[in-house]
């Protein structure tokens, strides 16, 4: 079986698969058409269908009672028999995922294939996002606003504040506006596939300024940590150890985030790229926050666990209201004033500092 997608459907949803250029070929005697086709499987029947393939692992998917069987290749239209163009309404709503599946032992399938899996709105208009994420496009351009007036108060504050202004000060101004520029990206590349089904290439510029924010909110994080432009000018060799560390398994990370959301569970290594991603990050939140941050995406993914799939975009604006949070408290404690609480340097640190402003007085 090969997945293509999983889609969350109202009672207005349908599916349009077309189909072309077939070519089966099979090493045995020609396979039976009915025994290659296309079909929708919610997850309450997936358990069902595993079971039945316990039983009988010969048993073809097709013919079982908990899937709903959109065409078999009996349905291609002749001649040449090679293509296939039809529309299914779903008369359940629920989430599916879309399968093919080939139950012709010996046999290779090839052939072009395009979906269209929607819903229609009120007004009888097509919406490509699942029912649970429809609501997308408004929430990330609602946190985008609030961003733009954070990074405008964050200026104030440095205005205000500017003899105790950092140039850290500045890197966490660039962070914040990566952060908005990325989610008015995220709303514009959500609209678009609500209403048209592609991105339009906003969802290159979703990736390229979601990359640099992360690299950028990893790195802020460590040199605010190890106190840089706060109270030294300099980064110690361990330091720099870390920056080089994480901010490569960011990049990483951040092209695995990319291979998962511009392809789908059908190509060959997507799983392998969502171990990856899960690795890296495990990996940059244990070194860097993992406390703060791992315990925001075990909420995340527990809501989008247990939410319905028709409240999917719960777990979205969880997401951005803990990151929002996380931003606030950050940019509180790390604002600047003439004696931050949060520095204290540590007897090694004031040593090194100590040797560098003597080495620094010995060169002038």
């Amino acid at each position: 079986m090969i997945l293509f997608e999983k889609f969350g459907f109202t009672h207005t949803g349908h599916v349009t698969i077309a189909v072309s250029s077939v070519s089966v070929t099979s090493t045995l005697a020609r396979p039976d058409p009915s025994h290659l086709g296309f079909f929708l499987l919610s997850e309450e029947s997936l358990i069902q269908v595993l079971l039945e393939f316990q039983q009988n692992p010969s048993f073809c998917v097709l013919y079982s009672k908990y899937i709903s069987l959109l065409f078999t290749f009996r349905d291609l239209s002749p001649p040449p028999h090679t293509s296939f163009n039809q529309s299914y309404p779903v008369t359940a709503p629920n989430e599916y995922s879309l399968f093919f599946a080939n139950c012709a032992p010996e046999s290779q399938v090839t052939m072009d294939v395009r979906t269209e899996v929607y819903n229609f709105d009120a007004g009888g208009v097509k919406d490509f996002l699942p029912a649970g994420l429809t609501q997308l496009p408004t929430i990330f351009f609602l946190f985008s606003l609030i961003y733009f007036a954070f990074i405008g108060f964050w200026i104030y504050i440095c205005y205000k504040s500017k003899r105790s202004v950092h140039r850290i000060h500045l890197l966490m101004a660039g962070l914040l506006l990566m952060k908005a520029l990325n989610l008015i990206c995220a709303a514009e590349d959500k609209h678009y596939v609500k209403v048209t089904g592609t991105p339009h290439g906003w969802d290159v510029l979703f990736y390229i300024f979601q990359s640099i924010r992360v690299v950028l909110l990893f790195t802020v994080i460590v040199l605010i940590g190890t106190g840089w432009s706060f109270l030294k000018p300099f980064l110690q060799e361990k330091e720099k150890k870390v920056l080089m560390i994480v901010i490569p398994l960011q990049v990483l990370a951040n092209v695995a985030s990319i291979v998962i959301g511009e392809t789908g569970p059908f190509i060959k290594d997507w799983v392998t790229w969502n171990q990856v991603f899960l690795l890296v990050d495990i990996i940059c939140c244990c070194a860097i926050i993992f406390p703060i941050v791992w315990s925001i995406r075990i909420v995340v993914f527990a809501l989008k666990t247990i939410a319905a799939y028709k409240y999917q975009w719960v777990s979205n604006a969880a997401e951005e209201i803990a990151s929002l949070a996380f931003y606030v408290v950050m940019f509180y404690m790390f604002r600047p004033v003439e004696k931050n609480e949060y520095f204290v340097l540590d007897e090694e640190e004031e040593e090194a500092a100590e040797m560098a402003l003597r080495e620094e007085e010995f060169e002038l």
